[in-house]
Protein backbone atom coordinates (compact mmCIF):
# COMPACT_ATOMS: atom_id res chain seq x y z
CA UNK A 1 0.00 0.00 0.00
CA UNK A 2 1.38 3.41 -1.03
CA UNK A 3 1.55 5.92 1.80
CA UNK A 4 3.18 8.73 -0.16
CA UNK A 5 3.12 10.38 -3.58
CA UNK A 6 6.49 9.36 -5.00
CA UNK A 7 7.88 11.63 -7.71
CA UNK A 8 11.05 11.24 -9.76
CA UNK A 9 12.57 14.55 -10.92
CA UNK A 10 14.04 15.20 -14.34
CA UNK A 11 17.47 13.49 -14.49
CA UNK A 12 20.62 14.81 -16.12
CA UNK A 13 21.91 13.07 -19.23
CA UNK A 14 24.66 10.55 -18.53
CA UNK A 15 28.06 12.16 -19.27
CA UNK A 16 29.90 10.72 -22.28
CA UNK A 17 33.34 9.40 -21.39
CA UNK A 18 36.19 10.21 -23.77
CA UNK A 19 38.31 7.00 -23.71
CA UNK A 20 41.33 9.22 -24.32
CA UNK A 21 44.81 7.69 -23.98
CA UNK A 22 45.70 7.27 -20.31
CA UNK A 23 42.10 7.49 -19.10
CA UNK A 24 40.73 4.96 -16.61
CA UNK A 25 37.75 4.14 -18.84
CA UNK A 26 40.06 3.30 -21.73
CA UNK A 27 42.09 0.94 -19.54
CA UNK A 28 38.95 -0.80 -18.24
CA UNK A 29 37.46 -1.12 -21.72
CA UNK A 30 40.64 -2.62 -23.18
CA UNK A 31 40.70 -5.12 -20.32
CA UNK A 32 37.04 -6.01 -20.82
CA UNK A 33 37.57 -6.61 -24.54
CA UNK A 34 40.47 -8.93 -23.74
CA UNK A 35 38.54 -10.77 -21.03
CA UNK A 36 35.48 -11.31 -23.21
CA UNK A 37 37.58 -12.73 -26.02
CA UNK A 38 39.32 -15.10 -23.63
CA UNK A 39 36.15 -17.07 -22.91
CA UNK A 40 33.33 -18.43 -25.02
CA UNK A 41 29.80 -18.21 -23.67
CA UNK A 42 26.63 -20.16 -24.38
CA UNK A 43 23.69 -17.74 -24.19
CA UNK A 44 20.34 -19.17 -23.05
CA UNK A 45 16.88 -17.81 -23.67
CA UNK A 46 15.43 -16.25 -20.53
CA UNK A 47 11.83 -17.42 -20.08
CA UNK A 48 10.16 -16.97 -16.70
CA UNK A 49 12.53 -18.34 -14.07
CA UNK A 50 14.32 -20.61 -16.56
CA UNK A 51 17.42 -20.32 -18.66
CA UNK A 52 16.59 -22.36 -21.76
CA UNK A 53 19.23 -24.24 -23.72
CA UNK A 54 18.41 -26.05 -26.97
CA UNK A 55 20.06 -28.43 -29.38
CA UNK A 56 20.41 -25.69 -31.98
CA UNK A 57 23.52 -23.65 -31.18
CA UNK A 58 24.24 -20.60 -33.33
CA UNK A 59 27.73 -19.10 -33.34
CA UNK A 60 28.32 -15.42 -32.58
CA UNK A 61 31.22 -13.91 -34.52
CA UNK A 62 32.48 -10.29 -34.61
CA UNK A 63 31.59 -8.77 -38.00
CA UNK A 64 35.13 -7.43 -38.24
CA UNK A 65 36.76 -10.78 -37.37
CA UNK A 66 34.87 -13.57 -39.09
CA UNK A 67 37.15 -16.39 -37.93
CA UNK A 68 36.74 -15.66 -34.22
CA UNK A 69 33.89 -17.22 -32.21
CA UNK A 70 32.62 -15.27 -29.20
CA UNK A 71 30.33 -18.11 -28.23
CA UNK A 72 26.91 -19.46 -29.13
CA UNK A 73 23.29 -18.71 -28.46
CA UNK A 74 20.43 -21.18 -28.27
CA UNK A 75 17.85 -20.84 -31.01
CA UNK A 76 14.25 -21.61 -30.11
CA UNK A 77 11.09 -22.57 -31.95
CA UNK A 78 7.35 -21.98 -31.70
CA UNK A 79 7.13 -23.87 -28.41
CA UNK A 80 9.50 -21.35 -26.82
CA UNK A 81 7.42 -18.42 -28.05
CA UNK A 82 4.35 -20.01 -26.49
CA UNK A 83 6.27 -20.66 -23.29
CA UNK A 84 7.41 -17.02 -23.16
CA UNK A 85 3.85 -15.75 -23.64
CA UNK A 86 2.63 -18.07 -20.88
CA UNK A 87 5.37 -16.82 -18.54
CA UNK A 88 4.51 -13.19 -19.33
CA UNK A 89 0.81 -13.72 -18.71
CA UNK A 90 1.46 -15.52 -15.44
CA UNK A 91 3.68 -12.69 -14.20
CA UNK A 92 1.49 -9.76 -15.24
CA UNK A 93 -0.89 -9.43 -12.28
CA UNK A 94 1.81 -9.50 -9.64
CA UNK A 95 4.01 -7.15 -11.65
CA UNK A 96 1.24 -4.64 -12.36
CA UNK A 97 0.23 -4.58 -8.71
CA UNK A 98 3.78 -3.92 -7.50
CA UNK A 99 4.01 -0.43 -6.03
CA UNK A 100 5.20 2.23 -8.46
CA UNK A 101 8.34 3.12 -6.52
CA UNK A 102 9.49 -0.52 -6.39
CA UNK A 103 8.85 -1.00 -10.10
CA UNK A 104 10.68 2.22 -10.93
CA UNK A 105 13.65 1.52 -8.70
CA UNK A 106 14.47 -1.74 -10.49
CA UNK A 107 15.17 0.21 -13.67
CA UNK A 108 16.98 3.00 -11.87
CA UNK A 109 19.23 0.40 -10.27
CA UNK A 110 19.87 -1.16 -13.68
CA UNK A 111 20.88 2.28 -14.98
CA UNK A 112 23.33 2.73 -12.11
CA UNK A 113 24.77 -0.75 -12.67
CA UNK A 114 25.44 0.12 -16.31
CA UNK A 115 26.91 3.50 -15.36
CA UNK A 116 29.37 1.91 -12.95
CA UNK A 117 29.94 -1.83 -12.48
CA UNK A 118 29.06 -2.97 -16.01
CA UNK A 119 29.87 0.05 -18.18
CA UNK A 120 32.97 -1.50 -19.74
CA UNK A 121 31.24 -4.82 -20.39
CA UNK A 122 28.18 -3.22 -21.95
CA UNK A 123 30.42 -1.25 -24.29
CA UNK A 124 32.71 -4.19 -25.01
CA UNK A 125 29.91 -6.62 -25.87
CA UNK A 126 28.48 -4.00 -28.23
CA UNK A 127 31.87 -3.38 -29.82
CA UNK A 128 32.59 -7.06 -30.40
CA UNK A 129 29.11 -8.22 -31.33
CA UNK A 130 28.02 -5.26 -33.45
CA UNK A 131 31.39 -3.85 -34.61
CA UNK A 132 31.12 -0.42 -33.00
CA UNK A 133 34.13 1.67 -32.11
CA UNK A 134 34.64 2.75 -28.51
CA UNK A 135 32.92 6.13 -28.86
CA UNK A 136 29.90 4.76 -30.73
CA UNK A 137 29.53 2.03 -28.12
CA UNK A 138 29.79 4.55 -25.27
CA UNK A 139 27.06 6.86 -26.59
CA UNK A 140 24.82 3.87 -27.31
CA UNK A 141 25.28 0.97 -24.88
CA UNK A 142 26.19 3.17 -21.94
CA UNK A 143 24.83 6.72 -22.18
CA UNK A 144 21.67 6.32 -24.24
CA UNK A 145 20.59 3.14 -22.50
CA UNK A 146 21.16 4.72 -19.08
CA UNK A 147 19.20 7.80 -20.20
CA UNK A 148 16.28 5.72 -21.47
CA UNK A 149 15.97 3.97 -18.12
CA UNK A 150 16.23 7.12 -16.00
CA UNK A 151 14.16 9.46 -18.16
CA UNK A 152 11.38 6.93 -18.66
CA UNK A 153 10.97 6.69 -14.88
CA UNK A 154 10.66 10.48 -14.73
CA UNK A 155 8.24 10.62 -17.68
CA UNK A 156 5.97 7.96 -16.18
CA UNK A 157 6.05 9.79 -12.86
CA UNK A 158 4.79 12.88 -14.72
CA UNK A 159 2.00 10.88 -16.38
CA UNK A 160 0.83 9.41 -13.09
CA UNK A 161 0.60 12.92 -11.61
CA UNK A 162 -1.70 14.17 -14.39
CA UNK A 163 -5.22 14.14 -12.94
CA UNK A 164 -8.56 15.60 -14.05
CA UNK A 165 -10.31 18.48 -12.31
CA UNK A 166 -13.16 17.83 -9.87
CA UNK A 167 -16.32 19.90 -9.48
CA UNK A 168 -18.00 20.52 -6.10
CA UNK A 169 -19.34 17.34 -4.56
CA UNK A 170 -17.38 15.13 -6.99
CA UNK A 171 -13.96 13.53 -6.98
CA UNK A 172 -12.47 12.61 -10.35
CA UNK A 173 -9.32 10.62 -10.76
CA UNK A 174 -7.40 8.87 -13.51
CA UNK A 175 -5.78 5.46 -13.34
CA UNK A 176 -3.10 4.53 -15.86
CA UNK A 177 -3.43 0.78 -16.22
CA UNK A 178 -1.13 -1.59 -18.03
CA UNK A 179 -2.45 -3.08 -21.27
CA UNK A 180 -4.57 -6.21 -21.05
CA UNK A 181 -2.30 -8.99 -22.31
CA UNK A 182 1.39 -9.19 -23.24
CA UNK A 183 3.55 -6.78 -25.23
CA UNK A 184 5.93 -7.98 -27.94
CA UNK A 185 9.24 -6.10 -28.33
CA UNK A 186 11.17 -6.63 -31.58
CA UNK A 187 14.54 -4.90 -31.58
CA UNK A 188 17.29 -4.26 -34.17
CA UNK A 189 21.03 -4.92 -34.27
CA UNK A 190 22.27 -1.37 -34.62
CA UNK A 191 21.55 0.11 -31.17
CA UNK A 192 21.99 -1.74 -27.90
CA UNK A 193 20.03 1.11 -26.32
CA UNK A 194 17.01 0.45 -28.53
CA UNK A 195 17.31 -3.22 -27.66
CA UNK A 196 17.06 -2.23 -24.02
CA UNK A 197 14.44 0.52 -24.31
CA UNK A 198 11.72 -1.24 -26.28
CA UNK A 199 11.04 -4.00 -23.74
CA UNK A 200 11.74 -1.92 -20.60
CA UNK A 201 9.57 1.09 -21.49
CA UNK A 202 6.55 -1.19 -21.81
CA UNK A 203 7.53 -3.15 -18.68
CA UNK A 204 7.96 0.02 -16.63
CA UNK A 205 4.29 0.81 -17.32
CA UNK A 206 3.28 -2.47 -15.71
CA UNK A 207 3.23 -4.67 -18.80
CA UNK A 208 4.96 -8.00 -19.20
CA UNK A 209 6.97 -8.53 -22.35
CA UNK A 210 8.18 -11.08 -24.86
CA UNK A 211 11.45 -9.71 -26.29
CA UNK A 212 12.99 -10.87 -29.55
CA UNK A 213 16.27 -9.15 -30.31
CA UNK A 214 18.07 -9.29 -33.65
CA UNK A 215 20.28 -12.36 -33.95
CA UNK A 216 23.25 -10.07 -34.55
CA UNK A 217 22.63 -8.26 -31.24
CA UNK A 218 22.38 -11.28 -28.94
CA UNK A 219 25.84 -10.77 -27.45
CA UNK A 220 24.99 -7.38 -25.91
CA UNK A 221 21.31 -8.20 -25.31
CA UNK A 222 22.21 -11.08 -23.00
CA UNK A 223 24.48 -8.73 -21.05
CA UNK A 224 21.62 -6.29 -20.50
CA UNK A 225 19.26 -9.10 -19.53
CA UNK A 226 21.72 -10.26 -16.87
CA UNK A 227 21.92 -6.71 -15.51
CA UNK A 228 18.12 -6.48 -15.30
CA UNK A 229 18.07 -9.73 -13.33
CA UNK A 230 20.72 -8.41 -10.95
CA UNK A 231 18.72 -5.19 -10.55
CA UNK A 232 15.80 -7.25 -9.25
CA UNK A 233 13.54 -7.66 -12.29
CA UNK A 234 11.07 -10.44 -11.38
CA UNK A 235 10.89 -13.61 -13.43
CA UNK A 236 8.56 -13.47 -16.40
CA UNK A 237 8.38 -9.67 -16.69
CA UNK A 238 10.73 -9.62 -19.68
CA UNK A 239 11.30 -12.90 -21.54
CA UNK A 240 14.20 -12.89 -24.00
CA UNK A 241 13.88 -15.39 -26.86
CA UNK A 242 15.85 -16.18 -30.01
CA UNK A 243 13.56 -17.32 -32.82
CA UNK A 244 13.04 -16.47 -36.47
CA UNK A 245 10.60 -13.72 -37.40
CA UNK A 246 7.90 -15.76 -39.13
CA UNK A 247 7.71 -18.21 -36.22
CA UNK A 248 7.45 -15.33 -33.76
CA UNK A 249 4.71 -13.61 -35.73
CA UNK A 250 2.71 -16.77 -36.33
CA UNK A 251 2.42 -17.41 -32.58
CA UNK A 252 2.19 -13.88 -31.20
CA UNK A 253 -0.15 -12.28 -33.74
CA UNK A 254 -2.57 -15.18 -33.50
CA UNK A 255 -2.79 -15.06 -29.71
CA UNK A 256 -5.91 -13.49 -28.12
CA UNK A 257 -3.83 -11.90 -25.36
CA UNK A 258 -1.58 -10.01 -27.76
CA UNK A 259 -1.77 -6.39 -26.55
CA UNK A 260 0.82 -4.50 -28.55
CA UNK A 261 4.11 -4.50 -30.43
CA UNK A 262 7.08 -2.21 -29.86
CA UNK A 263 9.16 -2.47 -33.02
CA UNK A 264 12.29 -1.09 -34.62
CA UNK A 265 13.38 -2.57 -37.93
CA UNK A 266 12.62 -2.50 -41.64
CA UNK A 267 9.58 -0.85 -43.16
CA UNK A 268 8.72 -4.02 -45.07
CA UNK A 269 8.62 -6.15 -41.93
CA UNK A 270 6.57 -3.53 -40.09
CA UNK A 271 4.04 -3.37 -42.92
CA UNK A 272 3.67 -7.15 -42.75
CA UNK A 273 3.18 -7.00 -38.99
CA UNK A 274 0.52 -4.30 -39.36
CA UNK A 275 -1.31 -6.37 -41.97
CA UNK A 276 -1.35 -9.49 -39.80
CA UNK A 277 -2.61 -7.57 -36.78
CA UNK A 278 -5.32 -5.89 -38.84
CA UNK A 279 -6.54 -9.22 -40.16
CA UNK A 280 -6.73 -10.64 -36.64
CA UNK A 281 -8.41 -7.82 -34.71
CA UNK A 282 -11.49 -9.98 -34.14
CA UNK A 283 -9.53 -12.43 -31.97
CA UNK A 284 -7.90 -9.90 -29.62
CA UNK A 285 -9.33 -8.74 -26.30
CA UNK A 286 -8.45 -5.14 -27.18
CA UNK A 287 -7.13 -3.34 -30.22
CA UNK A 288 -3.35 -3.85 -30.00
CA UNK A 289 -0.99 -0.88 -29.78
CA UNK A 290 1.27 -0.76 -32.83
CA UNK A 291 4.41 1.32 -32.31
CA UNK A 292 7.18 1.22 -34.89
CA UNK A 293 10.29 3.07 -35.95
CA UNK A 294 11.34 1.82 -39.36
CA UNK A 295 13.46 2.91 -42.30
CA UNK A 296 15.01 6.17 -43.36
CA UNK A 297 16.58 7.83 -46.37
CA UNK A 298 17.92 10.76 -44.45
CA UNK A 299 19.09 13.91 -46.12
CA UNK A 300 21.39 16.88 -45.78
CA UNK A 301 20.54 19.89 -47.91
CA UNK A 302 22.99 22.75 -48.09
CA UNK A 303 22.13 26.31 -49.08
CA UNK A 304 24.52 28.47 -51.11
CA UNK A 305 25.33 30.33 -47.87
CA UNK A 306 26.50 27.14 -46.10
CA UNK A 307 29.83 27.03 -44.30
CA UNK A 308 31.83 24.43 -46.22
CA UNK A 309 33.66 23.05 -43.17
CA UNK A 310 30.43 22.69 -41.21
CA UNK A 311 28.83 20.88 -44.14
CA UNK A 312 31.77 18.53 -44.71
CA UNK A 313 31.94 17.60 -41.04
CA UNK A 314 28.18 16.99 -40.89
CA UNK A 315 28.40 14.69 -43.89
CA UNK A 316 31.48 12.80 -42.68
CA UNK A 317 30.04 12.14 -39.25
CA UNK A 318 26.42 11.82 -40.31
CA UNK A 319 27.08 9.37 -43.13
CA UNK A 320 29.97 7.28 -41.85
CA UNK A 321 29.82 6.97 -38.06
CA UNK A 322 28.98 3.35 -37.29
CA UNK A 323 29.38 2.60 -40.98
CA UNK A 324 26.15 4.43 -41.79
CA UNK A 325 24.16 1.73 -40.00
CA UNK A 326 21.90 4.18 -38.20
CA UNK A 327 18.25 4.77 -39.07
CA UNK A 328 19.19 8.45 -38.95
CA UNK A 329 22.41 8.30 -41.02
CA UNK A 330 22.92 10.87 -43.76
CA UNK A 331 22.33 8.95 -46.97
CA UNK A 332 21.62 11.63 -49.58
CA UNK A 333 23.11 15.11 -49.90
CA UNK A 334 22.05 18.09 -51.99
CA UNK A 335 24.92 20.51 -52.60
CA UNK A 336 24.63 23.95 -54.28
CA UNK A 337 26.80 24.49 -57.32
CA UNK A 338 28.68 27.50 -55.93
CA UNK A 339 30.40 25.48 -53.19
CA UNK A 340 30.27 22.01 -54.78
CA UNK A 341 33.91 21.85 -55.88
CA UNK A 342 35.22 22.86 -52.45
CA UNK A 343 32.87 20.46 -50.69
CA UNK A 344 33.84 17.51 -52.88
CA UNK A 345 37.55 18.25 -52.57
CA UNK A 346 37.38 18.42 -48.77
CA UNK A 347 35.10 15.38 -48.50
CA UNK A 348 37.52 13.26 -50.50
CA UNK A 349 40.48 14.46 -48.44
CA UNK A 350 38.69 13.77 -45.13
CA UNK A 351 37.46 10.33 -46.14
CA UNK A 352 40.95 9.30 -47.20
CA UNK A 353 42.11 9.92 -43.62
CA UNK A 354 39.52 7.53 -42.15
CA UNK A 355 41.14 4.34 -40.88
CA UNK A 356 39.18 1.11 -41.20
CA UNK A 357 39.64 -2.10 -39.22
CA UNK A 358 38.83 -3.89 -35.97
CA UNK A 359 37.22 -2.22 -32.96
CA UNK A 360 40.14 -3.16 -30.72
CA UNK A 361 42.37 -0.67 -32.55
CA UNK A 362 40.99 2.60 -31.20
CA UNK A 363 42.49 4.60 -34.07
CA UNK A 364 39.97 3.07 -36.49
CA UNK A 365 37.02 5.29 -37.33
CA UNK A 366 35.35 2.75 -39.64
CA UNK A 367 34.63 -0.84 -38.67
CA UNK A 368 32.68 -3.64 -40.36
CA UNK A 369 29.08 -3.77 -41.55
CA UNK A 370 26.95 -6.17 -39.57
CA UNK A 371 26.86 -9.36 -41.66
CA UNK A 372 27.35 -10.95 -45.06
CA UNK A 373 23.81 -10.22 -46.24
CA UNK A 374 24.34 -6.51 -45.67
CA UNK A 375 27.80 -6.64 -47.23
CA UNK A 376 26.55 -8.37 -50.39
CA UNK A 377 23.66 -5.92 -50.80
CA UNK A 378 25.92 -2.89 -50.49
CA UNK A 379 28.57 -4.36 -52.79
CA UNK A 380 25.92 -4.92 -55.47
CA UNK A 381 24.85 -1.27 -55.34
CA UNK A 382 28.46 -0.11 -55.60
CA UNK A 383 29.20 -2.42 -58.52
CA UNK A 384 26.13 -1.16 -60.34
CA UNK A 385 27.16 2.45 -59.74
CA UNK A 386 30.41 1.84 -61.63
CA UNK A 387 28.37 0.82 -64.68
CA UNK A 388 25.62 3.44 -64.71
CA UNK A 389 26.02 6.66 -66.68
CA UNK A 390 24.12 8.65 -64.03
CA UNK A 391 26.51 7.74 -61.22
CA UNK A 392 30.21 8.03 -60.41
CA UNK A 393 32.05 6.80 -57.34
CA UNK A 394 33.84 9.89 -56.07
CA UNK A 395 35.80 8.17 -53.33
CA UNK A 396 35.88 4.74 -51.71
CA UNK A 397 33.90 1.87 -53.18
CA UNK A 398 36.18 -1.03 -52.30
CA UNK A 399 34.70 -4.05 -50.51
CA UNK A 400 36.53 -6.92 -48.81
CA UNK A 401 35.07 -9.74 -46.71
CA UNK A 402 38.09 -12.01 -46.42
CA UNK A 403 38.62 -11.18 -42.73
CA UNK A 404 35.55 -9.11 -41.91
CA UNK A 405 32.70 -7.35 -43.68
CA UNK A 406 34.59 -4.21 -44.62
CA UNK A 407 33.23 -1.61 -47.03
CA UNK A 408 35.12 1.62 -47.55
CA UNK A 409 33.30 4.87 -46.79
CA UNK A 410 31.96 5.76 -50.21
CA UNK A 411 30.47 8.78 -51.97
CA UNK A 412 28.50 8.31 -55.16
CA UNK A 413 27.99 11.49 -57.17
CA UNK A 414 24.83 11.33 -59.26
CA UNK A 415 23.54 13.46 -62.11
CA UNK A 416 19.99 12.13 -61.76
CA UNK A 417 18.43 13.22 -58.43
CA UNK A 418 16.13 10.19 -58.61
CA UNK A 419 18.98 7.71 -59.12
CA UNK A 420 18.41 4.48 -57.18
CA UNK A 421 20.91 5.24 -54.40
CA UNK A 422 19.22 8.60 -53.81
CA UNK A 423 15.91 6.81 -53.22
CA UNK A 424 16.57 3.37 -51.67
CA UNK A 425 17.65 2.79 -48.08
CA UNK A 426 21.13 1.21 -48.21
CA UNK A 427 22.05 1.09 -44.51
CA UNK A 428 25.79 1.25 -44.94
CA UNK A 429 28.74 3.65 -45.38
CA UNK A 430 27.47 5.02 -48.70
CA UNK A 431 26.49 8.65 -49.29
CA UNK A 432 24.88 9.77 -52.56
CA UNK A 433 25.55 13.37 -53.58
CA UNK A 434 23.67 15.53 -56.06
CA UNK A 435 24.76 19.02 -57.13
CA UNK A 436 21.92 21.46 -57.81
CA UNK A 437 21.81 24.95 -59.29
CA UNK A 438 22.68 27.32 -56.45
CA UNK A 439 19.83 29.64 -57.49
CA UNK A 440 17.19 26.91 -57.37
CA UNK A 441 17.04 26.21 -53.65
CA UNK A 442 13.25 25.92 -53.62
CA UNK A 443 13.35 23.33 -56.38
CA UNK A 444 15.95 21.42 -54.39
CA UNK A 445 13.69 21.51 -51.33
CA UNK A 446 10.89 20.00 -53.41
CA UNK A 447 13.27 17.23 -54.51
CA UNK A 448 14.19 16.50 -50.91
CA UNK A 449 10.53 16.27 -49.90
CA UNK A 450 9.36 14.06 -52.76
CA UNK A 451 12.27 11.73 -53.54
CA UNK A 452 11.88 9.26 -50.69
CA UNK A 453 8.88 7.57 -49.01
CA UNK A 454 10.67 7.94 -45.67
CA UNK A 455 10.57 10.84 -43.23
CA UNK A 456 12.88 10.10 -40.33
CA UNK A 457 15.70 12.65 -40.09
CA UNK A 458 17.13 15.47 -42.15
CA UNK A 459 19.19 18.60 -41.85
CA UNK A 460 19.74 21.95 -43.50
CA UNK A 461 23.14 23.64 -43.55
CA UNK A 462 22.93 27.40 -44.12
CA UNK A 463 24.02 30.75 -42.73
CA UNK A 464 21.17 32.63 -44.39
CA UNK A 465 18.35 32.79 -41.80
CA UNK A 466 15.67 33.19 -44.47
CA UNK A 467 16.88 30.00 -46.13
CA UNK A 468 16.74 28.19 -42.80
CA UNK A 469 13.17 29.33 -42.22
CA UNK A 470 12.14 28.39 -45.74
CA UNK A 471 13.64 24.91 -45.44
CA UNK A 472 12.08 24.37 -42.02
CA UNK A 473 8.63 25.19 -43.41
CA UNK A 474 8.87 23.39 -46.76
CA UNK A 475 10.29 20.25 -45.17
CA UNK A 476 7.76 20.11 -42.33
CA UNK A 477 6.66 16.55 -43.10
CA UNK A 478 9.95 15.22 -44.47
CA UNK A 479 11.57 14.42 -41.12
CA UNK A 480 10.46 13.72 -37.57
CA UNK A 481 13.87 14.92 -36.38
CA UNK A 482 15.07 18.03 -38.22
CA UNK A 483 18.51 19.55 -37.64
CA UNK A 484 19.84 22.99 -38.46
CA UNK A 485 23.59 23.30 -39.08
CA UNK A 486 24.30 19.84 -37.74
CA UNK A 487 24.37 16.22 -38.84
CA UNK A 488 21.02 14.37 -38.87
CA UNK A 489 22.18 11.80 -36.29
CA UNK A 490 22.83 11.74 -32.55
CA UNK A 491 19.41 12.32 -30.94
CA UNK A 492 19.78 12.52 -27.16
CA UNK A 493 17.13 11.21 -24.77
CA UNK A 494 15.21 14.08 -23.20
CA UNK A 495 16.65 16.55 -25.73
CA UNK A 496 15.58 15.33 -29.17
CA UNK A 497 12.75 12.77 -28.89
CA UNK A 498 13.29 10.39 -31.79
CA UNK A 499 11.00 9.13 -34.53
CA UNK A 500 9.57 9.89 -37.95
CA UNK A 501 6.40 9.46 -39.97
CA UNK A 502 5.51 8.49 -43.55
CA UNK A 503 7.38 5.26 -44.30
CA UNK A 504 9.58 5.74 -41.23
CA UNK A 505 7.07 4.68 -38.61
CA UNK A 506 4.43 5.84 -36.19
CA UNK A 507 6.48 8.74 -34.76
CA UNK A 508 5.79 7.79 -31.15
CA UNK A 509 9.07 9.41 -30.08
CA UNK A 510 11.29 7.08 -28.13
CA UNK A 511 12.99 8.96 -25.32
CA UNK A 512 9.94 11.09 -24.53
CA UNK A 513 6.73 11.04 -22.52
CA UNK A 514 4.80 10.45 -25.77
CA UNK A 515 6.07 6.90 -26.12
CA UNK A 516 5.01 5.83 -22.64
CA UNK A 517 1.37 6.79 -23.20
CA UNK A 518 1.25 3.99 -25.77
CA UNK A 519 1.84 1.33 -23.10
CA UNK A 520 -0.89 2.56 -20.78
CA UNK A 521 -4.67 2.25 -20.79
CA UNK A 522 -6.39 5.04 -18.87
CA UNK A 523 -9.44 4.57 -16.66
CA UNK A 524 -11.44 7.55 -15.41
CA UNK A 525 -13.14 7.18 -12.03
CA UNK A 526 -15.84 9.58 -10.83
CA UNK A 527 -17.10 9.46 -7.27
CA UNK A 528 -20.17 11.52 -6.27
CA UNK A 529 -20.31 12.32 -2.56
CA UNK A 530 -24.02 13.28 -2.31
CA UNK A 531 -25.80 11.35 -5.08
CA UNK A 532 -29.05 12.59 -6.63
CA UNK A 533 -32.24 10.97 -5.30
CA UNK A 534 -34.73 12.38 -7.82
CA UNK A 535 -34.50 12.16 -11.61
CA UNK A 536 -36.35 15.52 -12.05
CA UNK A 537 -34.38 18.66 -13.01
CA UNK A 538 -35.25 22.23 -12.01
CA UNK A 539 -36.13 23.25 -15.58
CA UNK A 540 -39.05 20.80 -15.47
CA UNK A 541 -40.97 22.78 -12.81
CA UNK A 542 -43.79 25.04 -13.99
CA UNK A 543 -43.46 27.55 -11.14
Amino acid sequence: MNIGNFHYPLPANEPVLSYAPGSMERTLLKKSLKDLKSKKIDVPMYIGSEEIFTEKKVEMRPPHERDFVLGTYNEGDASHVEKAIKAALEAKEKWASLSWENRANIFLKAADLIATKYRAEMCATTMLGQSKNAYQAEIDAACELIDFLRFNVHFLSEIYSQQPISSPGVNNRMEYRRLEGFVLAITPFNFTAIGGNLPTSAALCGNTVVWKCANTQVYSAQMFMRILKEAGLPDGVINLIFVDGPTLGDVCFNHPDFAGVHFTGSTGVFNTIWKHIGENTKIYKSYPRIVGETGGKDYVIAHKSADVDVLVTALCRGAFEYQGQKCSAASRAYIPSNIADDVKKKLIAEIKTMKMGTVEDFTNFINAVIDEKSFDKLEAYLQQATKDKDAKIMVGGKCDKTKGYFIEPTIIEVTDPKYVTMCNELFGPVLSLYVYDENKFEDALKLVDTTSPYALTGSVIAQDRNAIELATKRLTNSAGNFYINDKPTGAVVGQQPFGGARGSGTNDKAGSIINLYRWLSARTIKETFIPATDYRYAFMKEN
